[in-house]
């Protein structure tokens, strides 16, 4: 009896040793977080759902494995800003330091920024001033000394700033990060995740899943939840994954040392690509996508230059059922539409935006002096991309009036006009911006658009090559270039450039449907 009771003892201690020795080298005091949330966007047509209900689910779950966290709810500039200064004050040599953001994402001159809720982006300089670069977050952190470097992004969304400067690209762009550092993005480079309507997103989701599991290494951590990611959205959501990490670290530590086996492979689901070794420091791949991935389609050789299509009439759309003359886009829109179109909404009140901080702000600028042309320009913009495209119209006339040289005014000018469906009107925006500025790429995206809708499927075709050119990924001109192929009866080709766009944005389809294209 005393044997048994010497021999239970003596493995109950051996438990606890192991125990202790299976717990990570770090205290819990060395794991520190920020975790973010926006949601309200002034800019946005509705606040998002997802953030709030996310940094809320994963700061518990943070702290429940040993991490001091700092939560942000819909904060402004300069909260981000200081919350990441308090998080590096806190950061010792050997630290883990982890940071999660949900909200809008962009990316500019291949750097990615978090933006705040009261950055005020007009242009693409704008997201330099008011974001917040995760590069520069990643190498403070580095500098503080922190051994592992944890950067979580759900923000590839699509945004309201796009419109604004479509040379920039749609979602997030790869970091450059130093070495021991993890970074997760929601989705794809460069690419972009649907909006699904409910209250918390299938990343963070399938993200707290796999945190669970005790015993995995962060990287066994992430690279389940792309699979999972990937499995659950059918492919057409597909995180990205960038590891430098030199020494394993676990979200939760277990006690048995066992670590499950990745989910088994399914027939919806392509085979998960096994986590890398620390000693490998390069991107974790991601699960491959059904779409033909990049490089994208050559386009055909030389398309015309912006100053030659300015001066030369369009051709003829031979494929098209009733064959325009070739100087109808120039002359009269077409009398029979050729492409489906889409019947546009009533065009809203003045009043209907009273509320609207944005408009409420501008309009107090022009009370004071009508005559100015960023305000009158930043409130066709917004009224735009809410819809109110007859309200833009008119604020870029007042713009142009002040200034007949403003190209952006031109061209955003001419959009509109498309999508209202004043198409001669718009040709002539959109070749006068070219004129001012050859290979302006928005107005030659916006130039397309118009040929599109006239039915003149190879001057579309042309305009949106020569976009492509310049903006490889610009979802607008690959969309467009696919519907224009296909109406000029190449429907392979047009097949490849639609899935391609599509697979950069989801909601591609949705946006030409309220230009009045299908």
């Amino acid at each position: 009896m005393t044997a048994r009771l010497l021999l239970l003892l003596g493995l109950m201690f051996s438990v606890v040793v192991s125990a202790a020795f299976s717990r990570p080298a770090l205290a819990a005091g060395d794991r520190f977080a920020l975790v973010i949330g926006n949601a309200k966007y002034p800019d946005a047509e509705a606040p998002l759902k997802e953030p709030i209900n996310d940094a809320r689910d994963l700061t518990d779950e943070l702290k429940r494995d040993g991490f001091g966290v700092e939560t942000l709810e819909n904060a402004n500039g300069d909260a981000m800003r200081r919350a990441l200064e308090r998080l590096y004050g806190k950061i010792k040599p050997g630290s883990v330091a982890l940071v999660f953001f949900s909200g809008f994402g962009v990316q500019s001159s291949r750097t990615s920024y978090m933006i705040p809720i009261d950055a005020q982006i007009w242009q693409e300089a704008d997201v330099r001033r008011d974001g917040i670069s995760l590069e520069q977050v990643l190498q403070e952190i580095n500098s503080r000394g922190a051994g592992v470097k944890i950067a979580l992004l759900d923000a590839s969304r699509r945004n309201p700033y796009e419109r604004r400067f479509r040379t920039a690209s749609i979602g997030l762009a790869p970091v450059i990060a130093p070495s021991g550092t993890l970074v997760m993005y929601s989705a794809a480079l460069s690419s972009v995740v649907s909006d699904t309507g409910r209250d918390r997103s299938l990343f963070v989701q399938e993200l707290l899943k796999e945190i669970r599991v005790p015993d995995l290494t962060a990287e066994e951590t992430l690279n389940r939840t792309r699979v999972g990611v990937t499995r659950a959205s059918r492919s057409e959501q597909v995180p990205w994954i960038s590891s430098s990490l030199a020494e394993d670290f676990s979200f939760v530590p277990g006690a048995g040392g066992a670590r499950p086996n990745l989910p088994a492979e399914s027939n919806t689901a392509p085979v998960p690509t096994p986590a890398p070794t620390p000693s490998q420091a390069a991107l974790v791949p991601p699960v491959p996508s059904p779409l033909p991935p990049a490089p994208l389609p050559v386009p055909p050789p030389a398309p015309p230059t912006p100053a030659q299509k300015v001066d030369t009439p369009p051709p003829a759309a031979p494929a098209q059922p009733t064959p325009a003359p070739s100087s109808a886009i120039a002359n009269a829109a077409p009398t029979a539409p050729v492409v489906p179109a889409v019947p546009a909404p009533a065009a809203p009140a003045p009043d209907a935006f009273a509320d609207d901080p944005v408009i409420k702000g501008l309009n107090e600028r022009l009370a004071k002096n009508p005559d100015d042309a960023s305000a009158l320009y930043r409130r066709g913009q917004v009224y735009a991309s809410k819809g109110a495209y007859a309200l833009a119209i008119r604020d870029f006339d007042d713009t142009i009036r002040i200034n007949p040289k403003d190209v952006e005014a031109l061209n955003n000018r001419c959009w509109a006009r498309t999508v209202a469906g004043d198409l001669q009107a718009a040709l002539r925006d959109c070749n006068e911006a070219l004129r001012l500025r050859p290979n302006f790429v928005d107005a030659l995206d916006s130039r397309g658009l118009v040929n599109l809708k006239s039915g003149a499927a190879k001057n579309a075709i042309a305009d949106f090559d020569a976009a492509l050119k310049i903006n490889p990924r610009l979802t607008s001109s690959l969309y467009g270039r696919g519907l224009a192929k296909q109406r000029n009866g190449a429907a392979q080709e047009g097949a490849l450039d639609i899935a391609n766009a599509k697979a950069m944005d989801p909601n591609i389809v949705r946006e030409f449907e309220s230009y009045g294209v299908r």
